[in-house]
């Protein structure tokens, strides 16, 4: 393997350990890599405000790709670099051929200026969460493009039996994922983290030959299919075991760091 040019990363149950924080080792090969020229790029389901307290572990480089791929974050900059939303009639017709396939669903939205909800919602997330924007029916929440479009139904669903009865009923009309538990995290057709991380390298200069890339979950499959080297968690889901073309440690054993230590020589 030529060494990368450039490392793409998932944050939760891949860079970060249980509690969401970066470890000092961690911290250090970050920092190594910046000194030796080696961008490295987030790229995360997380929305804006959930990525922003990792930020200050971000290179020269100064991006991070967030909510699967439909938003690139310009950190110098505070302000997006690019945006690939749903439009509100899309959304209106997958949220309603949802509903129809999978009843009892209820939905969240993600917008630049933060979430919104439906009543029944509010009543599955944490306190931390709050306060929505809005709280109304979806028919209500479709009337502004969004980043992302959300939807669950009960915590003991089966992440990836939901996701599949959520693929049959919609398509290819939008992309559809989920990052381990039941949720189905909605984005714009064509917009996942591979696409959307192959038009940041592509204004870098950099082919997906260069990239390696690490993640534990089915949103990260198009990328660790794209990049020239992939590297799945050691307690990554199944499907992402099977796809990379590696085995990373697992996330609370700094297996990010720990692999990126050995492919540099740090």
């Amino acid at each position: 393997m030529s060494t990368p040019k450039l490392v793409a990363t998932d944050l939760d149950g891949t860079l970060v350990g249980l509690d969401g924080s970066v470890s000092d080792f961690t911290r250090r090969v970050l920092v190594q890599l910046e000194e030796i020229g080696v961008p490295v790029i987030f790229v995360t389901g997380r929305p804006l405000r959930w990525t922003r307290e990792l930020f200050e572990h971000i290179g020269s480089v100064g991006l991070a790709i967030v909510s699967n791929g439909a938003l690139v974050w310009d950190v110098a900059a505070d302000k997006p670099r690019l945006t690939r939303l749903i439009e509100p009639s899309l959304t209106a017709e997958v949220a309603a051929a949802l509903k129809a396939h999978v009843p009892g669903l209820v939905f969240a939205t993600e917008s630049l200026e933060g979430w919104s909800c439906e009543p029944e919602f509010a009543s599955h997330v944490s306190d931390a969460l709050r306060p929505a924007r809005r709280i109304a029916p979806i028919e209500e929440l479709s009337d502004e493009p969004l980043i992302k479009l959300l939807a669950r139904r009960h915590a003991t669903d089966d992440a990836d039996e939901l996701l599949a009865a959520a693929v049959e009923a919609v398509g290819d009309r939008v992309n559809v994922t989920h990052s381990s538990f039941p949720l189905l995290e909605i984005s714009a057709p064509g917009v996942t983290k591979a696409s959307t991380l192959e038009l940041v390298c592509t204004e870098l200069g950099i082919s997906a030959t260069d990239v390696i890339a690490f993640g534990d979950m089915p949103n990260d499959l198009p990328m660790l299919t794209w990049a020239g080297t992939s590297y799945a968690m050691a307690d990554a889901h199944p499907s992402v075991v099977a796809c990379a073309s590696d085995l990373a440690p697992g996330h609370d054993d700094d297996g990010v760091a720990r692999v990126l230590a050995g492919v540099f020589g740090l």
